[in-house]
């Protein structure tokens, strides 16, 4: 998502480059949070479709295939509501924005399962969607953990299906500050490279030839230092992972980034990444409201060293 969008579904159409290949092979690769295993087993229950039809984990894609796999919905699980501080931009019947500090996990999952964002929303709320399941209530779409900044929840269906819909559309502002490595030469850029799973490291997402999720990201240099650059990035869509990985794809991966970035970085925890403004209609009076958030104090710190090196 650097963001992530839910959806119900995905779907693939099968192009040459992607004929012949086994089904579940090629959808490991694809779909980011699934294991090969995981897959086959969604296979057999029938939750991968080619043409509205059943297949085998072994079937052999051919041109022109559309393939329709459901996502499966969280495991039920208590989630306990925690009393942890939210810092609330807005709140409504319908929506809150939070500015979410860097560390914390939005929503429940393997080794996880207190501590997060959605805990603390429990407790403060008590009134989120469920379209998501029980382990994600109200979160339409997420950043990462060591990512700072703004996030929308939703607080009843309805709200979560017009978030939803604006995601999908690419009509939500998502706006993210970022120090990267090296002085980016040009003031502003795009970087339109689907995203996928890594070929090789099965953890990392990659900008992929073929079978990728269409990714388009918009930056703007905002300043620029002896060795690193600060920017602006506005995301089109939203990729697991994606200002991360194309900003290392273009040769300048995000400072403290512990996956894509460089050994040798700044002294922050995490990438330095701050998801600063946030933008959408809203579910009800269909107004669009926007909200800003200020860039956290690490970032601020690191911005000011910047600054003031000359070695």
């Amino acid at each position: 998502m650097e963001e992530q969008d839910f959806a119900e579904t995905e779907s693939f159409r099968i192009h040459d480059e992607d004929a012949g290949e086994r089904i579940d092979r090629f959808l490991a690769e694809r779909v980011a949070d699934l294991s090969r295993s995981q897959i086959q087993t969604l296979i057999e229950d029938g939750a991968v479709l080619v043409h509205n039809k059943q297949v085998k984990s072994n079937y052999k894609l051919r041109v022109g295939d559309e393939v329709i796999l459901t996502l499966p919905e969280p495991e039920p699980s208590e989630v306990e509501p925690e009393n942890i501080p939210l810092d609330i931009v807005y709140e409504d019947s319908d929506v809150v924005v939070v500015n979410k500090p860097r560390g914390m996990v939005v929503h429940p999952a393997a080794g996880h399962m207190k501590g997060t964002l959605v805990n603390a929303l429990l407790y403060h709320c008590k009134d989120l969607s469920g379209i998501n399941g029980v382990l994600r209530p109200g979160i339409v779409h997420r950043i990462d953990k060591d990512t700072s900044g703004l996030l929308m929840a939703a607080k009843n269906d309805k709200a979560h299906q017009s978030l939803a819909e604006q995601l999908r559309a690419h009509t939500v502002t998502r706006k993210y500050i970022a120090i990267v490595h090296g002085v980016v030469n040009h003031e502003l850029g795009t970087v339109d490279a689907p995203i996928g799973r890594h070929p090789v490291h099965r953890l990392k997402m990659a900008v992929v030839k073929s079978g990728g999720r269409h990714a388009v990201t918009h930056f703007a240099v905002l300043e620029r230092f002896k060795q690193y650059t600060l920017l602006e990035c506005k995301l089109e869509t939203g990729r697991t992972h994606q200002i991360r990985v194309h900003m290392d794809f273009i040769g300048h991966p995000l400072a403290g980034d512990p996956v894509y970035g460089p050994k040798r970085t700044l002294d922050i925890d995490g990438q330095a990444l701050h998801a600063q403004v946030l933008g959408f209609n809203h579910p009800s009076t269909g107004e669009y409201i926007e909200f800003s958030s200020h860039i956290p104090a690490d970032m601020v710190r690191l911005i000011e060293e910047l600054r003031h090196k000359t070695d």
